[in-house]
């Protein structure tokens, strides 16, 4: 039996899940990345758990629409790096951190399998992008790029450390570009996050 830990950062997701899948183990860690990592290595440390979801809301890239499920291929931590008079260099180039942690393939198709979700690189961000101009930088850097989030980067560096294995979904509330709120889908992203979270928990957990 696989047992599953979900993160996520606030309140209203973590009621969403357990709602639609009460037997889940899940956790509200915070926001960020930083909180996230915290929340999940203290609750990995209990060591009854051997798989890691980091989940919520988020914004999408592309193609992957509003109420649509983004799952990671790869979870990269798109903003920790060195700001040079050449551009952005991230901390891996820059020879001096960890920042993209590769899903195991075999889970990541299991769970596009089971949510019908866009499989890609999910971005972790410490600063919600909210221009066009951001959200273009991004995309060239990541083509693959599927949704913006702000905590898988740490549930993952938690699980790595736990030597767990991790993964991250997120449900689509908007897209990621200019920050309007009135087109925010909150209750739909909501209500997506559960169904697909319990679509992978019924998969892993009898």
């Amino acid at each position: 039996m696989t047992r599953l830990l979900v993160v996520t950062a606030v309140d209203a997701e973590c009621a969403a899940i357990r709602a639609a899948s009460p037997e889940v183990a899940v956790i509200v860690g915070g926001v960020g990345p930083a909180a996230a990592a915290a929340a999940a290595s203290a609750a990995l440390a209990a060591g009854t758990h051997d798989l890691v979801l980091s989940a919520g809301i988020g914004g999408g890239f592309g193609p992957v629409g509003i109420g649509e499920i983004a799952v990671a291929s790869r979870i990269v931590f798109a903003d920790l790096g060195v700001q040079t008079a050449d551009g952005y260099v991230p901390a891996s180039v820059a020879g001096f951190g960890v920042d993209s942690y590769d899903v195991d393939p075999k889970l990541a198709v299991e769970l596009v399998d089971r949510t019908g979700g866009h499989l890609g690189s999910v971005l972790t961000v410490a600063t919600v992008t909210g221009t066009a101009d951001t959200a273009a930088r991004l995309v060239e850097r990541f083509p693959d790029a599927v949704a913006e989030g702000m905590e898988g980067a740490g549930v993952a560096a938690a699980a790595v450390l736990h030597g767990v294995r991790y993964a991250e979904l997120r449900a689509i509330s908007n897209p990621v570009g200019p920050r309007d709120r009135s087109a925010w889908r909150i209750p739909e992203a909501l209500g997506a996050l559960g169904v697909a979270v319990a679509a992978v928990a019924a998969g892993l957990v009898p």
